[in-house]
């Protein structure tokens, strides 16, 4: 028997993810989370997760699965006729996976995000405050250190969503 548990109230609860941390992927396609947030996953989230594919970027997205249903939600009132939702809801949802820490902090990725975020023994997970990004450590590197240039660069206009946040 099923049982429908209701993740309405929990998400409220949940803390932000932040920070950045170095790992390490074992040959069998495992990672540790970071010990700082495995109580929040277990007590918060009751150790459901869901990792997808990140459609923008070439990293994965990592969510308690009471912010991953609200993402759900989301993708739910897409277009199936507007081509760009489409393909969002069809790379997000059809590569979605279920997992939960095991009894050593870790979570299995699959091969084929591990394939598509080139993962292999060293990554690097950020929090984003609902969810995780799980990046291959060279790949983040080389991405920040682009993003941080071009920062830099007069000739790069702010859009109107960063102009307004104060430091």
């Amino acid at each position: 028997m099923w049982v429908k548990v209701d993740f309405t109230n929990i998400k409220r609860i949940i803390s932000m993810f932040r920070g950045f941390s170095k790992i390490s992927i074992d040959s069998k396609g495992r990672l540790a989370i970071p010990s700082r947030y495995r109580a929040l996953v277990l007590d918060q989230a009751l150790n459901n997760l869901v990792i997808t594919l990140n459609p923008l970027d070439r990293s994965l997205w990592l969510y308690p699965l009471p912010e991953w249903e609200l993402i759900e939600d989301k993708l739910t009132t897409l277009s199936d006729f507007d081509k760009q939702s489409r393909r969002t809801k069809q790379m997000m949802r059809g590569y979605a996976n279920d997992c939960q820490l095991d009894s050593q902090g870790r979570i299995l990725i699959p091969k084929e995000l591990r394939g598509y975020a080139e993962l292999s023994r060293q990554a690097v997970i950020l929090g984003q405050g609902n969810k995780f990004e799980i990046w291959n450590e060279k790949s983040w590197e080389k991405q920040r250190d682009d993003w941080l240039e071009s920062m830099g660069n007069e000739s790069t206009s702010s859009s109107d969503s960063l102009r307004s946040l104060s430091l």
